[in-house]
């Protein structure tokens, strides 16, 4: 030791720690007899319980941020989840609504077709069934367009019906597809028969604005035995249609005194309005039906007379009616 240096270390024999080799077997001896001490006795058990309850407020302040974040996570995750079944349940409602509507309409077109093929069985005249694709563009015709053509065998004057009763008529064909005329066209005529009456006549389509959907006997005389319900059924006298098919029924008769005809009205049988499917029926062969050619020939004659005749009446119905105030100013400059 050199001088002006002072040693403050204690001597060696002044020295109270053990060693560490010491202190390590001391302490593995107690560890070793508490274990065996709590495993025995469980002398820790209140040390236990008052340890946890002292660090249980710590602990649940703690967990509480990480419950936090776990329930946001659930919270967000359950919303997802919610939408997307919400979303899969809208889809599904859907589904089963355009499901629900094919069904309806699959049972509307069952019902139709077997309509259509309990109608062909009764008819005689060959026929087959085709589907309306849409309405004609042209906005001054009453027309469909079916998608059965010339190489179906489908021919022009072509009668066309549903199970109901005719709604029109083959005018137009083509190679994939042809234009059927309704009814209530106003070009179209049809030769009808009263089976009430026996009288025959001629149906016009009704081109008046307040009636549109119908049809009109014209030429029917003032005193002619029509009343409202008459069902009207073809004659088969123009050599296209089968007799006795169910055409429209008489909704009202207007007879006018300052007229010699009558003005009657008429309802189609037929579904003339979204009609779906249609039977298509082949015209009669006037070779095989000669009356029925000689028989429209006739009715037309009688149609055309009908026609002067009714334009001769109303030219007297106009020209007494000019009479009348006529005579009434002579009378009133003749004082006699």
């Amino acid at each position: 030791m050199t001088l002006g240096t002072l040693d403050r270390t204690a001597p060696s024999l002044f020295k109270q720690r053990p060693s560490r080799i010491s202190q390590l077997a001391i302490y593995s001896a107690l560890a070793l007899l508490l274990m065996v001490a709590d495993a025995r006795f469980r002398i820790t058990d209140p040390v236990r319980v008052a340890v946890a309850a002292v660090l249980y407020p710590v602990q649940w302040v703690m967990t509480k941020p990480v419950q936090a974040v776990h329930d946001a996570s659930l919270y967000l995750g359950s919303l997802d989840e919610a939408q997307a079944r919400e979303q899969a349940a809208r889809k599904e409602l859907v589904a089963l609504a355009q499901r629900a509507g094919q069904a309806d309409e699959l049972i509307q077109e069952n019902n139709h077709l077997r309509a259509l093929l309990q109608l062909r069985d009764r008819l005689t005249t060959p026929g087959m069934a085709a589907e309306v694709i849409y309405d004609s563009p042209d906005i001054y015709t009453r027309s469909v367009v079916i998608d059965r053509g010339q190489i179906d065998g489908i021919a022009e004057g072509s009668p066309v019906l549903d199970e109901k009763g005719v709604v029109g008529q083959v005018t137009r064909v083509y190679p994939l597809r042809a234009e059927v005329t309704l009814l209530i066209d106003r070009d179209q005529a049809i030769p009808v028969f009263n089976p009430r009456t026996g009288a025959r006549s001629v149906a016009y389509g009704d081109p008046s604005p307040l009636r549109t959907g119908g049809i009109e006997l014209r030429f029917m005389p003032s005193n002619a035995d029509v009343q409202e319900g008459d069902l009207l059924t073809t004659s088969g006298v123009d050599g296209l249609y089968p007799p006795g098919l169910p055409v429209a029924k008489v909704v009202s008769v207007e007879r006018r005194a300052d007229s010699a005809f009558s003005r009657i009205y008429c309802e189609p049988v037929g579904r003339v309005q979204g009609v779906r499917h249609v039977m298509v029926l082949k015209p009669l062969d006037r070779a095989t039906h000669p009356e029925a050619s000689s028989d429209n020939a006739g009715q037309g004659r009688a149609g055309r007379a009908a026609q002067s005749r009714g334009k001769n009446a109303d030219k007297e119905s106009r020209s007494a009616k000019d009479a009348k105030p006529a005579a009434a100013s002579a009378v009133k400059k003749d004082p006699a």
